[in-house]
């Protein structure tokens, strides 16, 4: 979760007013300088296996290397900030969530780079400042296992799970522990106002199966110890079981991004590289894992995917006050007797 105080946000609005971006253009890439780089430094928050097609396709079109280090979106965050404050920045492009990026940003660790294919991206997921680039986006549904329930039994909305008869059926990440969860629970003002807290608390009387992150939710209704849990969409593709999602009117989603280091060794190379993976080619390419990306017509090969795109709301981000508040709150919801 985001851990940004007033402060930090008067310096953010601070970049948004300075940049003058409202009508940029994106900036062309200089090819041969960038083969010149010879290899491009990735840090990242998706699964390599994910980016396979990607690198493979990128390094055989412009014969430069792609060295990708992966770790969840806290541990880029960390090694790229420790790198950073030492003064050895090694990475030139840092891929991963939207809260994150903004705490290195405020840090200078990035640079301004807007690639021109992102120009045709939905306006709500843009950023100001082209600072960090949208890429990809996580939207969030109710899964359920196929076997254990038929389509038409399945719940219909977020609601339906506060239904009795999903008592003890249903898994989640532990939101006093998970701050993606927490965070998705506090967007839920988003859909249904004040009464958000209120739904909060009839999920904790469920008895759900708590876990640690969103990933387990899927494992736990392939094998049956749950029949229904909130988790990401693009599991349904990325795993293997029983498994499908509940088409819902709106899903809120959380953006991940594409940055360039402010003193990156390869820069040309690192915008060369962002260019690719928002260029309609590389969206397809990480789309046929199960990602949502946000070029136009492009979609994952997950049965409704295109219903999808048009019905995703970007999460906000809790202030460090909220996000301390909201895991206080939650442990009394969940774990209180």
């Amino acid at each position: 979760m985001n851990r940004i105080n007033p402060r930090a946000y008067a310096i953010v609005a601070a970049l948004w007013l300075t940049a003058g971006l409202s009508n940029a253009q994106g900036q062309t890439v200089d090819v041969a300088a960038a083969k010149k780089d010879a290899k491009v430094v990735v840090y990242g928050s998706v699964v390599p296996q994910a980016m396979e097609e990607l690198h493979r396709n990128f390094e055989k079109k412009y014969d430069i290397k792609v060295e990708y280090w992966r770790g969840s979106s806290t541990a880029v965050a960390e090694r790229a900030q420790s790198e950073w404050r030492a003064g050895r920045p090694a990475f030139d492009v840092v891929e991963s969530s939207w809260d994150v990026m903004t705490l290195m940003k405020m840090e200078g660790m990035f640079t301004r780079y807007l690639p021109p294919s992102a120009e045709k991206f939905p306006e709500q997921f843009k950023e100001k400042d082209a600072l960090i680039t949208p890429w990809r986006i996580l939207p969030i549904s109710i899964l359920y296992n196929t076997e254990l329930l038929k389509a038409d039994e399945t719940p219909k909305s977020l609601e339906d799970l506060l239904n009795p008869k999903w008592k003890g059926k249903i898994s989640i990440p532990d939101p006093s522990r998970h701050t993606t969860t927490a965070k998705f629970f506090w967007n839920l003002e988003k859909l249904m106002g004040a009464k958000w807290r209120e739904y909060v608390k009839g999920l904790a009387k469920q008895q759900p199966l708590l876990v640690e992150s969103l990933a387990p939710v899927t494992p736990a209704i392939i094998k049956g110890e749950a029949q229904v849990g909130i988790a990401y969409i693009k599991f349904v593709k990325q795993y293997k079981g029983p498994v499908s999602y509940v088409s819902l009117n709106k899903y809120l989603s959380d953006p991940n991004h594409l940055d360039l280091g402010a003193k990156a060794a390869r820069p040309n190379a690192g915008r060369l590289y962002i260019e690719f993976a928002v260029s309609a080619d590389g969206q397809r390419m990480i789309a046929q894992d199960g990602e949502f990306v946000l070029a136009p017509g492009v979609f994952p090969p997950i049965q409704g995917a295109e219903k999808v795109t048009p019905n995703m709301i970007p999460m906000d981000n809790p202030s460090e006050d909220e996000a301390k508040s909201l895991s206080n709150e939650f442990r009394q919801i969940f774990f209180a007797k």
